[in-house]
């Protein structure tokens, strides 16, 4: 089950300037995707999200100074190589490393051990996911395990993971049967929480499942409620999707997004090396929350725009300053981009026509603000909390021509990324010849050293994409 969306449609800027979004650090859209197309199945167009296929890779964007100000944007621009006339305009911005010991963890497992779990590509793969990420954490560290199936138990009280062995032991010990009580499961992960609650720690619940909640709380939003409530004392929620059939993506963004934490899908071992050892620090460790970007368009300088991608992370105008909504969080390490296509104005591109009549008046005010912002595009506002922090704080940047052909390999990588999606959603907005061909050259271009192989990966699932609908 997959949210349904309209892909964004581009926007005047003289009617619409202002453009707003949520951060987003997702990225289960991306394995779901890849375990789809590896057998030889098209994703449908509700579970291809943009941007949690662009940001499912690392990009090397500027650091900020030090941890005060926990990122700095950086910001490209560069020709659409999909539609003469237009431009895109990348937003990247990437969080500092972790600097010194690693932060204390107080880590409940919360794990679906239902029939449905029956599968090797479910319970046998969450226990050895798991396994890998004990390896991350230190000896103080602590580890418990709550079961949800046809009842809610504990299989393990909170144990130092200098005792692994015994970790180790209660997870080798769980068997998949029974219904769901995934609510009542939630319910008895958070009391554990709390009990061994460490306001030095990173205190999180990680529910691993396949998504199907079908006894208890039956009420997806009092579920969202009970786990934003939770979140306000200080407990963070992730959430680990495994297999297919009857996984609940919808719900397990909702959640994991109300409990300021990440949602991923775990198609294989390699995968969850990734999430959980490779990037542990950006998934455990919060350096930022409730993470907004705002865009203001020139319009002397921008006929039309487009968001590429974030469809599910829309906000409205007002909600930028509005430090009660919730909005996405930012790990240690992690990258986040996006990417708008814009029109400059005067573009034989531009694809709606200028009023027959207009304001005099009006046009020379925009003339003379013309003059005072000089060579500005754009001008780019984010806000974000330190995790403790409840006051959100202001960065800006002013976004000139001057950054036209700046983009480099990160940016033409990213780029490849968001094409390939957009032709998985049916190419809307792409010209007729833009293909699975141009996507794999562009992909070539901005492979840079790719230490760990998933940009090797992204090109060879490009082309059997191709093969397949040749």
């Amino acid at each position: 089950k997959f949210e349904e969306f309209n892909v964004n449609p581009f926007k005047q800027v003289s009617a619409e300037p202002v453009s707003t979004f949520s951060v987003d650090v997702d990225t289960s859209s991306y394995s779901f995707m890849r375990r789809q197309l590896n057998n030889g199945q098209m994703p449908s167009k509700s579970a291809v999200r943009v941007e949690e296929l662009i940001n499912y890779f690392d990009y090397n964007y500027a650091l900020p100074e030090d941890a005060s100000q926990p990122f700095k944007p950086t910001v490209t621009l560069m020709d659409s190589p999909w539609a003469e006339g237009k431009q895109l305009m990348q937003i990247g911005i990437k969080g500092f490393e972790i600097d010194g010991p690693q932060p204390k963890s107080n880590l409940v497992f919360l794990l679906d051990i239902s029939g449905s779990m029956n599968s090797p590509d479910k319970l046998p793969l969450l226990k050895n996911s798991l396994k890998l990420l004990l390896s991350k954490l230190n000896d103080d560290d602590t580890v418990s395990i709550v079961t949800y199936a046809g009842h809610t138990g504990v299989a393990l009280e909170p144990t130092p993971v200098s005792e692994k062995s015994t970790i180790i032991n209660a997870m080798d010990n769980l068997r998949a049967g029974g219904g769901t009580a995934g609510a009542a499961g939630i319910e008895l992960a958070y009391r554990m929480a709390e009990e061994n609650f460490d306001d030095e720690a990173v205190n999180r619940v990680i529910l691993a499942t396949d998504g199907d909640f079908n006894v208890g709380i039956s009420d997806p939003q009092k579920l969202e409620e009970y786990v934003e409530k939770k979140r306000n004392t200080g407990i963070f929620l992730s959430v680990l999707g495994f297999g297919q059939g009857n996984y609940n993506d919808h719900i397990m963004q909702s959640l994991a997004q109300n409990g300021n934490g990440v949602a991923a899908y775990i198609d294989n071992l390699n995968e969850a090396r990734k999430v959980l050892v490779e990037e542990a620090t950006s998934s455990l460790f919060p350096i930022a929350k409730d993470v907004k970007i705002q865009v203001e368009f020139n319009p002397n300088a921008v006929a039309e725009y487009r968001l590429i991608g974030y469809e599910t992370r829309h906000l409205n105008r007002e909600d930028f300053n509005n430090d009660k909504v919730d909005a996405g969080d930012i790990g240690a390490g992690h990258t986040v981009t996006a990417i708008y296509e814009i029109v400059p104005t005067g573009s034989s591109a531009v694809s709606v026509d200028p009023l027959r009549y207009g304001d005099a008046e009006e046009k020379t005010e925009t003339a003379t603000a013309d003059t005072d912002f000089g060579n500005e595009i754009a001008f780019l506002k984010m806000r974000y909390k330190l995790p403790k922090e409840d006051t959100s704080t202001l960065i800006t940047t002013p976004i000139t021509t001057a950054l036209e052909g700046t983009a480099g390999q990160e940016q033409k990588f990213a780029t490849a990324v968001a094409g390939f999606a957009e032709l998985l959603q049916g190419g809307h907005h792409l010209s007729g010849d833009f293909d699975y061909d141009d996507v794999i050259a562009l992909a070539q271009e901005g492979k840079g050293e790719d230490t760990f192989g998933y940009r090797a990966e992204f090109i060879n699932l490009v082309k059997l994409t191709k093969a397949t609908n040749q």
